[in-house]
């Protein structure tokens, strides 16, 4: 059995009286890819945000319920939340890297945390780009814009990003939504690299690629979990007509 690296319980998210995600539990293991599908506004995005708290810098937001991390619960008031999203980090749906050099983009989380020692950067700038792929396209060219690069390159700079400040879990919401089919390949590609260190959680609409890269599948409907379970037996054999008929394209 594979251990937990976070875990949701009795999570419900409310805007203003509105109810987007509504009672989830579910636990996320280290070292495998969990894919959270469903219909548009169904809550799985808002469900993501609410594991690193970022649902905290939206007006009128209010969660309850329980986010546990090796034993801590993160929605406690104590929680030091610029630690956690050390911890836990977010690769959302469009690149969005800073308006700085590839060098910076990377260096800027170390140096936040307190990192100070240009070998040392440099060392975490090199390991971040290259366990993304990306050290052999850009290690001429480190001080040059990031804005310079491709959809695909930014995203996967903004993979690398995250990770340079060694958290255990990554979140990614749509993370190859806005990229071509070849980009979209390496980012998959990647995924399941890194799969082998870290906890992933991924959204997303594309079915096929939910199929392809997780080992568990939750599909969500109107703010709840309608079914958890291995994505071979979400996409083969579902429990649930609501799941059956979503994956093959009845509605959503």
């Amino acid at each position: 059995m594979q251990d937990i690296g976070l875990s949701a319980h009795k999570l419900s998210v409310h805007y203003g009286e509105k109810a987007a995600v509504k009672n989830v539990s579910l636990d996320f293991a280290d070292r495998q890819v969990t894919a959270l599908i469903g219909p548009s506004g169904c809550g799985k995005s808002t469900f993501l945000r609410s594991l690193n708290r970022m649902n905290d810098l939206i007006p009128g937001a209010r969660v309850t319920g329980d986010i546990w991390i090796g034993g801590e619960n993160i929605n406690s008031p104590q929680t030091d939340v610029v630690l956690l999203r050390q911890k836990i980090g977010m690769v959302w749906q469009r690149p969005n890297p800073f308006h700085k050099s590839i060098y910076e983009n990377i260096a800027f989380g170390p140096r936040y945390h307190g990192i100070r020692d240009k070998k040392k950067l440099d060392e975490i700038v090199e390991q971040s780009l290259r366990r993304a792929a990306l050290w052999e396209e850009t290690k001429d060219r480190l001080h040059n814009s990031a804005l310079a690069l491709s959809g695909g390159q930014q995203q996967r700079l903004c993979i690398a990003r995250s990770i340079a400040v060694k958290p255990s879990i990554i979140l990614m919401d749509e993370p190859a939504s806005a990229l071509d089919p070849v980009s979209t390949a390496k980012i998959e590609e990647l995924i399941a690299e890194l799969k082998q260190d870290y906890c992933i959680v991924i959204v997303t609409h594309n079915m096929y690629q939910a199929a392809r890269i997780s080992q568990k599948t939750a599909f969500f409907m109107l703010g709840e979990v309608e079914e958890y379970d291995d994505t071979d037996k979400i996409f083969t054999n579902p429990q649930k007509i609501s799941t059956s008929d979503y994956i093959t394209g009845r509605f959503g």
